[in-house]
């Protein structure tokens, strides 16, 4: 039998295999193991388990029992271990290295956390349960809420969003129902720097405005010319990331703030890169009037790919009457959850989840909260940006830097110092792998040529930061000095090689087939 590759043109090799590792019999390289896909390494004809035959299921699933088998592989319980600790060392993760990705902060998250969020009267409850047996849950939210209100100066927030977009979507929400409350259903215009998250435009046109671009002047920030000329009557918010995503503050965000309230409009702050500013700008202060705040990004727990998220979003006077249900209330000494819009104060604009939010999320958040105390959170910013501005400095002389001047928690540099190398940013990430590094962002943000934004964290030491920075200078000055298939190659000490992204995303093989048999392998 051949192994099925469909999907996976660079999968693991055996020795039988052309380009294969021929050095070893059994495709394995040192400790670096051959895997196959569990359907390979398993038969369906074995077990790893014996159970007794079913009784009485008939009657429980009403005659829609399987009328064959339905061919899952079988392994013993120490094969199927081996199986997915193998499988688990080809992964690159924050617990082993650096991880540079500046699109979605990978911090450490300390064990503490963790263990909070599996105590059994956070870990083991049902959103179902009745409020009474819920009440320690139900202040640890309140308990939280407080705290965003505190580090933001704003005097409500939503805490059901489940992610960053979500509560990117819960802002722009109560923005439309704040400007339709006021009978302006003509306000349909949302400004959106290019410099902004990728998510804005897609939320504003989801909730029912449409985009206009606002282009980014010399120093990478807002286009305060193009932002004055484009204000008018029919301007309902703007959208702006800050810092933005070229890693830079917005200098005039107080003024953008009060322009667009004189306009009539309301102002939507990304609050995606606020583990840059916390503990040392409050965005009330700068005259938000709504702002997500990644949970997991800010508050230390690793996400990214699809992880666990919570995007909590915060609102002004201006915008509270519309914030949508459930929400936690004290009465007394009593939590209640105001579930339904009749029981609410004001005219929330409906409800955007079943359940309440992510309760092991918040009870990491408050749990590095507490433990680093406000004090503790702005070391933590400041820490974050003072890491990438050693980065910045340390590369600035082999690799060029997107703008002049320093940056906030993100450096970020152009393909400039690659030109007439025959090496591109992809290459040059793909270069990372090979010294044990996971890529930094590339090509984000648009609005800068071959990008590549790296973001250190706070959590990693100066010996850490120099280590990466001695690797990435020497990729640097091998490719300027000629040596262009170290690129073009690589990753050459990956588990997988370069993989057809494109058709990847396009035409994802998400179901396991069985090969077909060949008459060689039949016989």
């Amino acid at each position: 039998m051949s192994m099925n590759t469909q999907g996976r043109p660079s999968r693991p090799l055996h020795t039988h295999d052309a380009g294969a590792y021929t050095d070893t019999f059994s495709g394995s390289r040192g400790l670096d193991q051959a895997e196959p896909l569990i359907f390979e390494r398993g038969r369906v004809d074995v077990t790893g388990v014996d159970l007794p035959e079913p009784t009485g299921a008939a009657l429980r699933i009403g005659g829609l029992e399987r009328k064959a088998e339905i061919g899952l592989p079988g392994l013993a319980e120490p094969e199927t271990m081996r199986h997915y600790v193998r499988l688990s060392r080809k992964n690159y993760a924050i617990d082993l290295g650096l991880y540079p990705l500046g699109s979605c902060t990978m911090k450490h998250n300390p064990r503490l956390n963790e263990k909070m969020a599996r105590l059994p009267g956070f870990g083991d409850i049902h959103p179902l349960q009745p409020q009474s047996t819920v009440q320690g849950a139900l202040e640890l939210i309140g308990e939280l809420a407080r705290w965003l209100m505190v580090l933001t100066n704003t005097p409500c927030v939503a805490m059901s969003p489940k992610a960053g977009a979500h509560g990117e979507l819960c802002g722009m929400m109560a923005i439309r129902a704040a400007l339709d409350a006021r009978g302006e259903t003509g306000r349909r215009r949302v400004l959106v720097p290019e410099s902004a998250h990728g998510t804005n435009p897609a939320t504003a046109v989801q909730c029912g405005f449409f985009c206009d671009e606002i282009p980014a002047d010399a120093t990478g920030r807002v286009d305060m010319a193009a932002f004055k000329a484009k204000l008018g009557p029919d301007v309902a918010a703007i959208m702006l990331t800050n810092p933005n995503t070229c890693g830079l503050f917005e200098r005039d965000i107080k003024e953008i703030a009060d322009l667009i309230h004189e306009a009539g409009g309301y102002f939507y702050c990304d609050g995606a890169n606020f583990n840059a500013i916390v503990g040392r700008v409050r965005p009330g202060d700068l005259g938000i009037d709504a702002m997500h705040i990644n949970l997991h990004k800010t508050f230390s727990t690793p996400h990214g790919g699809g992880g666990p998220g919570s995007g909590p979003t915060v609102f002004s006077q201006a915008l509270a009457p519309f914030v949508p249900v459930p929400y936690v209330v004290r009465e007394g000494e009593t939590w209640r959850l105001v579930e339904h819009e009749h029981e609410a104060e004001g005219q929330p604009f409906g409800r955007m989840v079943a359940f309440h939010g992510q309760m092991g999320m918040f009870t990491r958040a408050l749990s590095y909260m507490m433990s680093h105390g406000s004090d503790g959170l702005r070391q933590a910013a400041e820490d974050a940006v003072l890491n990438a501005n050693y980065v910045l400095a340390r590369l600035r002389h082999v690799m060029t830097a997107a703008f002049d001047g320093t940056c906030m928690h993100e450096a970020l540099f152009d393909d400039r110092f690659l030109k007439g190398t025959g090496v591109t940013t992809l290459d040059f990430a793909k270069a990372m792998i090979d010294e044990g590094y996971h890529p930094m962002t590339m090509y984000f943000p648009l609005v800068v040529h071959g990008a590549m934004l790296i973001e250190p964290t706070e959590t990693e030491s100066k010996a850490s930061l120099d280590r990466f920075c001695d690797t990435l200078e020497g990729l640097a000055l091998a490719a300027q000095a000629g040596e262009a298939e170290r690129f073009t190659a690589a990753p050459r000490h990956a588990p997988a090689k370069r993989l057809d992204e494109t058709r990847a995303a396009r035409t994802p093989v998400l179901r396991w087939s069985p090969p077909a048999e060949t008459p060689q392998a039949a016989e």
